[in-house]
Order: C-alpha cells, then structure tokens, then sequence
C-alpha cells in the first residue's frame, strides 16, 4: 500500500504528519494511506496558489476551456479505476460511484471548459448626466466584468469524492482562478487523482493544489490563511457557521453549500406511486448520505396511509450489501462513528413518541457499517427526528390537512436546500412551489437540472453554483466606466 503524498505547487510532497489509514466503510479494512498536512503545508499550499494565479488569470479562455477539456477525457480515460476507487473509500455501489461521481465530474470539467468561453463582460446602457464631478452634463457608458475572485479554498463533502469537488473546481479554474484543495478526511484519494488528471491535462504548477488531514488545523488553516481570497464549502451547517466567522474577519467571499431536511409535500391528489419511488431513492442513494434527500414527508391525511404503507414496501425490498455487488441498492455508512450517529437519532425518534414502521436496525453482516432503511411515521413537527439534519437512511412522515397547513408545516425549518411537491394538479404545484422558503424545488420529481441555480436559503447556505452560475459564483464583479 504506497502512501499518498500532498500536492502542492504541482509537485509531490511528503507530509509533515505523517499518513492515516482510509477506511472501505464495507469491509472496515484499509483503501490508502492519505497524508497529514502541518499547518505550515498548507499555507505553502495556498503560496502555490498565489503565485499562480497571475499567470493563470491572464491566460486566454480558450487555454483554460483546453486544460478542462483534456481532464474531462483523462478521467473517462480511467473510469474504471476511478469508481473502483470511489466505490472502496466513500462505500458508494457501483452504479453511483460510477454513473454519479466519476461521469459527473467528467461532465462537469467538459461543461466549464465551455464555460471558460462564455461572455465576462455585460454592456450597460448609457446614461446622461445632468451634472456631476467634473462639472457640465454628459454621457457615460459603462460595462459590468466578472473578473477571477483570486485564490479558492475549496472544501469538500465525503458524500460525492468526485462531484462535489469537479463543481468547485472546474468553474473556479474556468473563471480564472487557482484552488486548494481539502477534501473530507474519510475519502480524499479520489481528489487526488482528479489533481493527477488535471496536472496530466496542462494545469501550470500551483493552479491546484491539495492538502489533506484528518487534525481539524488542517481545514483552519487553508481558510485563515491571508492569501486566501475565498472559501467554497460543502458541508455540515455548524463547519459552515464556524469558517463563516473566519471568513467574516477579513471579508472573503464564500460560497456555502449546508445541511437539508428537504419537505417532500404529498397531496391528496398527487400520483402516490410516483412519489414513493421518488422520496424512497433516500433509502438507497449513498444510503441516505445527501442534503438535498426528502427525508421529511409531508402527507395530506387522504393520502397518508397510502405513502407510509408504500415506503414501508419500498424499503423492504431494497437489498443491502457489498457496494461491490451488482444487486446491491443499499450500502454503507460511511464510518462507524456515522453509523452511531444514525442509530442514536433511530433511538431518539421512538423515544419521541414517533412509530418506527420498518428498519433501523444493524443487518447481520459480519463486517461494514450498515444501517437498514428506516422509516418513522406518526411524527410531528416538533420533535427532533423531524427537525435535524439526520444524513442517512431515515425518512419521517408527518401529516397535514390542508394546503395552508402543508405549506407552514415545510417551512418550518431552520433549512430550505430542495423541496418537493407531488400534486396531479400542476397549478397547484406551482403555487405552493412559490410559497416554499427552499433554495429549489422539484415539482412531481427528484430530478435536477444542471443549469439551474443550486443553494440553499436560511440555515442551507450562502450564495448559488451550477451551471453558469457557478461561474458568477466563482467571479467578482468591476464596473468600468467612460464619457461618451
């Protein structure tokens, strides 16, 4: 098993800490040794970025959209090796750790090497000035340009170890910026392979950078170092608030991406089937282990039995097991001190009062750290199951009667990540989708568009990404202006 090294100013570096072991969440046994940055490492790490980032600012934007463009087919080129890979360290099955993780980051280094090419200069209509500084009237034209923000330091979740981290970096390298890196300690050997990919792919040394460790300096230090323009999170919302304080300090630009308790809102009318297939994928994607999940039903009494009984089924037949095994649906935590973490939230819904229908419980494997789908019903709003951000696979249903109720019922949250609406009457769907306080909002479906703005509204997050937004994220803003 060859250590990992850190990546700093495009070169390998041994690391100051040492190594610690990373974890199969399924056979408890070691993927790799990942690197323990110091401190210092990592402000060398953010030096790197600096001092690349004249260069890489001022490159044209077809050499950057080249450099994306060649990382996109450098990590197709090992998909193989990649989701093996992803699929060991974050417990993902096959299928997600391959179609979810490794072809969307691909996807979305092709998309911002399109969006490298895409108009940073907005003209704005002239404007006549009856009077000002310089005495007599006139005419001024001016032009809003979206210039890179500086050096990124790019946070990012264990759920996703290709996504998550291909989102933040492709539209910040896109925009002109440089990053660092710092992966989530339960899986960070995927990142480095996607630096691999873009160092292969032309990335001038110091573009990006990763620095890795489990010791909570290592995350401080790559936000509180003073050459650090930006912090992109994803991540729990109490991290958040904490590298929000840091950041606040000296007025860095953030991007936060935080916790969900998404409201799935099923209403008397809606197709129940459809929406049990849809609030049942938080039984089995990455077991649960993401924000935007509708891990909080919502039923109008109508149709209440109908969706508990229907979930109830859908769990029951959803095989756990080796992420390794085609059949598999349902996989691991991530760590065993998740799985703990799970189990005592499963604990505190009965002793709330909360029926649990089905699961919660360990399945009889010798090893990994599994928890069985579990579904709550008999909730109410105050109690805790419903109100935390719980991660796994955990789903509670709450009833409601009319739409009014629905509606004050899913905004009382301290998040608002994505909502859902079930309704066979499309113009009530919309209406209610107006009045939910979420930063999206999926109307008869899970799905997402990845051109529509992502983020979350009150305790969900800061700010928006995806798509072209991203590139606005990941930008400043300079107006130039001149007499006509």
């Amino acid at each position: 098993m060859r250590p990992q090294k850190l990546f700093i100013g495009g070169a390998w570096v041994e690391p100051d800490h040492g190594h610690y072991e990373v974890i199969d969440p399924a056979t408890e046994e070691a993927v790799g040794l990942a690197p323990e940055a110091s401190r210092a490492q990592v402000h060398q790490a953010v030096a790197a970025a600096r001092e690349a980032f004249a260069a890489w600012s001022r490159t044209r934007p077809e050499e950057r959209a080249a450099v994306l463009d060649r990382a996109a087919d450098l990590v197709r080129r090992d998909v193989e090796a990649h989701t093996a890979l992803a699929r060991a360290e974050s417990g993902a099955t096959t299928a997600t750790a391959r179609g979810m993780q490794v072809a969307v980051a691909a996807a979305r280094f092709r998309r911002y090497a399109r969006g490298a090419l895409e108009p940073v200069e907005q003209p704005l209509a002239p404007q006549i000035n009856t009077a000002g500084p310089m005495g007599s009237a006139g005419v001024f034209g001016a032009v809003a340009v979206r210039r890179p923000v500086g050096v990124v330091t790019c946070i990012t979740s264990y759920n996703n170890p290709w996504a998550n981290p291909a989102g933040k970096v492709a539209p910040a390298l896109a925009a002109g910026n440089t990053v660092v890196v710092k992966p989530a300690p339960q899986d960070p050997l995927s990142v480095y392979r996607m630096a691999e990919a873009l160092r292969e792919a032309g990335a001038p040394p110091g573009t990006v950078n990763v620095v890795t460790g489990c010791a909570p300096e290592v995350g401080e230090a790559a936000v509180d170092s003073p050459d650090v323009d930006m912090v992109s999170f994803t991540g729990s919302t109490a991290v958040g608030q904490r590298i929000a304080q840091v950041c606040g300090r000296d007025m860095k630009r953030q991007l936060m991406e935080l916790g969900g308790k998404g409201a799935a809102l099923v209403f008397d009318d809606a197709d129940v089937e459809s929406a049990v297939r849809g609030i049942g994928t938080t039984f089995s994607f990455y077991s649960g282990q993401i924000c935007t999940a509708p891990t909080r039903v919502l039923a109008q009494r109508g149709v209440h039995d109908q969706v508990v009984a229907g979930l109830a089924a859908y769990a029951g037949r959803l095989r756990i097991g080796d992420p390794a095994d085609p059949a598999t649906v349902v996989g691991p935590l991530i760590s065993a001190a998740h799985r703990a973490r799970v189990e005592a939230y499963v604990e505190l819904g009965r002793k709330e009062g909360a029926r649990l229908v089905v699961g919660g419980g360990r399945p009889a494997f010798d090893r990994g750290f599994y928890v069985a789908p579990a579904l709550f019903a008999e909730c109410t709003n105050d109690m805790r199951v419903v109100r935390e951000e719980i991660f796994g696979p955990v789903v509670v249903v709450v009833p409601f009667d009319d739409d009014e109720e629905g509606v004050a019922l899913a905004n009382d949250s301290d998040y608002g990540l994505i909502d859902y609406v079930w309704s066979g009457d499309v113009a009530r769907a919309f209406r209610v989708a107006g009045e939910l306080r979420a930063g999206g909002v999926g109307v008869n479906t899970i799905g997402r568009n990845m051109e529509a703005p992502f983020g979350g509204f009150k305790r969900s997050g800061v700010g928006r990404d995806v798509g072209s937004y991203a590139l606005h994220a990941y930008s400043e803003l300079q107006a130039v202006v001149w007499p006509g």
